[in-house]
């Protein structure tokens, strides 16, 4: 009879032993999904910083050209001569049409206000891929302690904490799914 128990400790060491490889397959999952979504967060961060900086770029050549028709039309009441006066008029003109270019220019896409739009695009894309690593990182966390979980059944021959393995092991896939699908959206609940 001994021997028929010790079968049968074997035969849920064996299926333990499969819920770690399970895990553990889980887990691989969820690192290389949060090594991708932290590296698409880097990526779209440094789009949206670049962005904003051909804006910023953008903004001061506007600003500056803007600053300097004001100036010439400010002293073109000084101008005698119509043929200066009239060119003043036309370079000025030419400096309107520019700014207004500079603010809008949309078969290009770099318009301030296209520019914005794009940053804007970029940042959100990289907030979404920045939750999807939050949730993949939990999920590998959640794996990691069911391994531990479980490893410690076999040794201590407790087969609840195999049981509460298979259950932050099921949390880990939940996040890992979350993470996966972003469209699923989950409110935020405070874990303090």
């Amino acid at each position: 009879m001994a021997v028929h128990g010790h079968a049968a400790d074997h035969g849920g060491n064996k299926g333990i032993a499969l819920l770690i490889a399970v895990l553990a397959l889980f887990l691989a999952l969820a690192e290389t999904g949060a090594k991708s979504a932290q590296t698409e967060a880097l990526s779209r961060n440094i789009e949206a910083a670049n962005l904003w900086a051909f804006f910023q770029a953008r903004t001061i050549r506007q600003t500056t050209v803007q600053t300097a028709g004001e100036m010439m039309e400010l002293g073109s009441a000084a101008i005698e001569a119509p043929v200066h006066q009239a060119a003043v008029r036309r370079q000025i003109e030419r400096w309107r049409e520019r700014v207004a270019r500079w603010e809008s220019e949309p078969e290009t896409g770099e318009g301030r206000r296209e520019l914005m739009a794009r940053a804007r695009a970029a940042e959100a894309r990289r907030d979404r891929a920045f939750t999807a690593y939050e949730k993949y990182e939990l999920a590998a966390a959640a794996f990691q302690v069911a391994i531990v979980l479980a490893s410690a059944s076999i040794i201590t021959a407790v087969p609840a904490l195999a049981v509460i393995a298979g259950l932050v092991g099921a949390a880990g896939l939940g996040a890992g799914v979350l993470a996966y699908f972003p469209e699923i959206h989950v409110p935020h609940l405070p874990l303090y």
